[in-house]
């Protein structure tokens, strides 16, 4: 029995960049055989085991054979006689299918090294045609290294698309690779995979990247930008009904979805509040409901920000003119009010002013 780190982590050590966790393999083992040293099983499709003591994950060498269509139609083989060459043959690509042995040994059976050092993204064997996630995962990994994709890849991944393969995609894994993505330091180089292979199309009909969407992205990147805030930008040109149906299709968490649906609903708003009357800045505070929700009002700034819709200036209106809206007192101004239905406009009145007097 001997166990090899392998992927992410021999791959994250030779470009010198931090390892946060280690994947091991297994050759010539059971499972009979880890649970006797005190591995516990934690693998729902395959034989997966956490270390007694340091809980990293240890597989047994698998093989895969594909049985179906989609990303979940696979056979998966593991026993002792499964080789760590057959193990790293069924992996996406070069750069993800080297191992370390336990004495510092590099084993690098297709070259991965060689394509780490060229900034290649490569598959290892054709048996990547048949799991359509791994289009995501080469556009991920573009996104995270800005390499290129070769160009035997890029072709297995345009028949891929072309097959139908991608529609057989569940919504909630197609969010999870997008949404990786979209937080990695070159999101828009996702987009440029995407759309070369004729994924995105399929995936995303409604976008129209372009240069200045590329150019919102890298700086949503270099501002360091959350999720949220990542999505509203890669949104920020869709109409409402179009921005709907994208976070609805990819099932994309509440906190996302709102953003972008409110930066759709203010967008005239905020490319016009460097001469906005008070009045007028009042209701982009009330459409963005941002008195209850200050944290993603912020995020709306963020957005328009990043994505060139509002100038400098107009965000500053924006930002006083919500620190000035806070500072009325509601309490004070409904318990003045001769009845509940006069409470709404003495607000109004009395937040527009307080911005009148902030932006003077």
């Amino acid at each position: 029995m001997k166990a090899y780190v392998v992927g992410g982590a021999v791959r994250d050590e030779l470009l010198g960049r931090p390892v946060a966790d280690r994947d091991w393999v297994v050759v010539g083992a059971t499972p009979e055989e880890m649970t006797a040293q005190g591995f516990r099983p934690v693998g729902k499709d395959f034989p997966v085991f956490l270390h007694p003591r340091t809980r990293e994950e240890y597989a047994l060498a698998r093989t895969e054979r594909k049985s179906g269509r989609g990303y979940k139609g696979f056979t998966v083989y593991a026993a002792p006689d499964v080789t760590l060459e057959d193990d790293l043959r069924r992996r996406d690509l070069t750069i993800n299918a080297m191992a370390r042995a336990e004495d510092g040994t590099l084993i690098d059976p297709f070259g991965g090294a060689r394509d780490l050092a060229a900034r290649v993204l490569r598959h290892v064997s054709e048996a990547f045609g048949e799991d359509p996630v791994r289009i995501l995962r080469v556009a991920r990994f573009a996104a995270r290294f800005d390499f290129r994709v070769a160009e035997e890849t890029a072709a297995l991944m345009r028949a891929m698309a072309e097959a139908g393969e991608v529609a057989e995609l569940v919504p909630e894994r197609v969010w999870q690779e997008l949404a990786r993505g979209l937080a990695e330091p070159h999101p828009q180089r996702m987009l440029e995979v995407l759309a070369a292979c004729g994924a995105l199309t399929r995936l995303l009909p409604e976008l129209r990247p372009d240069a200045a969407l590329d150019a919102a992205l890298a700086r949503a990147a270099a501002a360091q930008a959350p999720l949220a805030v990542r999505f509203a930008v890669l949104t920020a040109r869709l109409a409402e009904p179009e921005v709907h149906s994208v976070a609805e299709r990819l099932r994309a968490p509440n906190e996302v979805r709102e953003l972008a649906l409110t930066y759709c609903r203010c967008r005239e708003m905020l490319r016009c509040a460097a001469s906005a009357t008070p009045a007028e800045l009042l209701e982009t505070l009330k459409r963005a409901d941002a008195l209850r929700r200050p944290e993603r009002y912020a995020g709306l700034l963020a957005a328009a920000r990043i994505a060139e819709a509002a100038t400098p200036a107009g965000l500053g209106r924006l930002e006083r003119a919500l620190a000035a809206a806070q500072q009325v007192d509601a309490g004070a101004i409904a318990a003045a009010a001769a009845s509940p239905a006069d409470i709404p406009a003495r607000l109004d009145r009395a937040r527009e002013a307080a911005i009148a007097a902030a932006l003077r």
